[in-house]
């Protein structure tokens, strides 16, 4: 069975995301904005428009469980994380919890190569041990 989604436009989904929920945490801007700017300036393009929004409107609202969840394997305080490697913990650890239909491999892998990406040198590593112990949780 073929998934109802291209894997590539999910990546790109969370590569937009990441910087939208990088802007939430920095600015505290209405997540309602942010969407309406990524929208419209075209940041959206070959990315799954609907899980974009979908993450978008949900993590903001669970922040506070997400992080509560993840905390315990932290090696320092909340306040301490980089906020790229926040929000990048905030994605997997909501696909981890709230979207059954990613195996939590996926979820891990996905996070991890945003770290890659979007990171400091090594937070792939912390961002891997950090989803790989709250997926051990689960």
């Amino acid at each position: 069975m073929r998934p109802k989604f291209s894997p590539k436009a999910r990546t790109a989904a969370r590569e937009r995301l990441l910087q939208a929920l990088y802007q939430w945490q920095l600015t505290n801007q209405p997540t309602s904005e942010i969407e309406l700017q990524f929208m419209s300036e075209n940041h959206l393009a070959k990315a799954d428009v609907a899980y974009f929004q979908e993450l978008l409107q949900n993590i903001p609202q669970k922040v506070e469980k997400l992080d509560h969840t993840f905390e315990p394997f932290l090696d320092r305080h909340l306040s301490q994380i980089d906020q790229v490697e926040l929000a990048i913990l905030r994605i997997g650890c909501y696909e981890l919890t709230q979207c059954e239909d990613i195996p939590f491999r996926v979820a891990i892998n996905e996070a991890v190569e945003l770290a890659k990406k979007f990171g400091a040198e090594k937070s792939h590593r912390y961002i891997n041990g950090i989803l790989d112990k709250v997926a051990k949780q689960l």
